[in-house]
């Protein structure tokens, strides 16, 4: 069974940075991609950066372009969010998503359990 797990939320003032970490683990055939997702309180889910495993393609949504860097660890099946200058509008729930392909050919997606970043003085 796959399991995605996120570590490295919490409390920082604006301006601040703070590093998000995602492993998956247990019944990995082949990972397609990782990615960070937010949702923050009375808004949709929405997508904050992506990487593709297998050429390291990368996505930003534009409010986070210049601030944020996605990167992976292709050994450690983990991906990281490295977070800098950070705003209020950033506070969120932060999940970490995978889109892994099965040995049946199967996609299928995963997500953590989601960790929390508040930005506030």
């Amino acid at each position: 069974q796959v399991q995605i797990v996120e570590s490295g939320g919490g409390l920082v003032q604006p301006g601040g940075s703070l590093r998000l970490s995602c492993a998956a683990s247990g019944g990995i055939f082949s990972i397609y991609a990782m990615g960070w997702y937010r949702q923050a309180p009375g808004r949709q889910r929405e997508l904050v950066a992506t990487i593709i495993s297998r050429n390291g393609t990368t996505r930003y949504t534009d409010s986070v372009k210049g601030r944020f860097t996605i990167s992976r660890d292709l050994a450690k099946n983990a991906v990281y969010l490295q977070m800098n200058n950070l705003k209020p509008e950033d506070t969120a729930v932060y999940y970490c998503n995978a889109i892994m392909w099965s040995v049946t050919g199967a996609q299928n997606d995963y997500w953590g359990q989601g960790t929390q970043v508040t930005v506030s003085s």
